[in-house]
C-alpha cells in the first residue's frame, strides 16, 4: 500500500465516523442503518477491517452523503461564489461539506403574513442569523423578533414566514436539503404565476 492510499484510507475512516456523530448516532444506529454488523461498522472506522467499494457505497448512503464525499481528497475549491436572483434579492452559496445544504443571504423589506393559513410548511429544518435591522418569524401564531446578530432555529412542518419590522433587514438562512426543495419549488410556483 503507498503512502497516498494509506492516507485516503484513514481519511475515509476518520469521515465516517465523523460524520455518524455528526448526525448523533451511535455505531448500533448506523450499522442497523447500513445493515452491516456494529462490530464490522467498528471494524471500518477503527482501521482493522478492509474498506470495501460495496461497503463505502452502503455507508454513504446510510450518511444521507455521497461516495465522492466519502473519498474526495481535493481542496481546492475551498472558495464558494454565489448565485444572484437579483429578482427577490437574495444570495445563494452552496454549503459544500454538507451536501444538500444552502446558505441564502437575503434584504426583506416586507412584514410576514401574520395569518397562519398564508404562511408554509414543509419537511426540513432552517436555521437564521440576523445580519442587520429586525426581522420577524412567524411560526403558526407566535410572532418572534429577531434582533441584529440574533438567530433562530426551527423546523419546517411549522407554519413559518420570516419578513422585515421597522425598516429593512438583512438576514442569513441556512437550509437543510428537504428545506431547500421546499423553497426551490415555491420559487418556481411563483414564477409561474407572473
Amino acid at each position: 500500500m503507498t503512502q497516498e492510499s494509506g492516507d485516503l484510507d484513514s481519511l475515509v475512516r476518520k469521515r465516517i465516523r465523523a460524520l455518524r456523530v455528526a448526525q448523533g448516532w451511535s455505531l448500533d444506529e448506523l450499522a442497523t442503518r447500513a445493515r452491516i454488523s456494529p462490530s464490522s461498522l467498528s471494524r471500518i472506522e477503527t482501521g482493522s477491517r478492509r474498506l470495501a467499494l460495496d461497503q463505502l457505497v452502503t455507508l454513504a448512503r446510510a450518511l444521507d452523503t455521497s461516495l465522492d464525499h466519502l473519498v474526495e481528497t481535493e481542496t481546492d475549491d475551498v472558495i464558494s461564489h454565489p448565485t444572484i436572483d437579483a429578482a427577490h434579492g437574495i444570495m445563494r452559496w452552496p454549503i459544500k461539506a454538507n451536501a444538500g445544504m444552502t446558505v441564502m443571504r437575503a434584504r426583506m423589506t416586507n412584514p410576514p403574513p401574520e395569518n397562519p393559513a398564508r404562511m408554509r410548511a414543509h419537511p426540513g429544518q432552517e436555521w437564521l442569523v440576523v445580519l442587520s435591522g429586525t426581522a420577524v418569524l412567524m411560526l403558526g401564531h407566535r410572532r418572534l423578533r429577531v434582533e441584529t446578530n440574533e438567530a433562530a432555529e426551527f423546523p419546517t412542518m411549522l407554519p413559518h414566514a420570516i419578513g422585515a419590522e421597522g425598516g429593512p433587514c438583512e438576514i442569513l438562512g441556512i437550509f437543510d436539503r428537504d428545506a431547500r426543495r421546499a423553497h426551490q419549488s415555491d420559487k418556481e410556483m411563483s414564477a409561474e404565476k407572473n
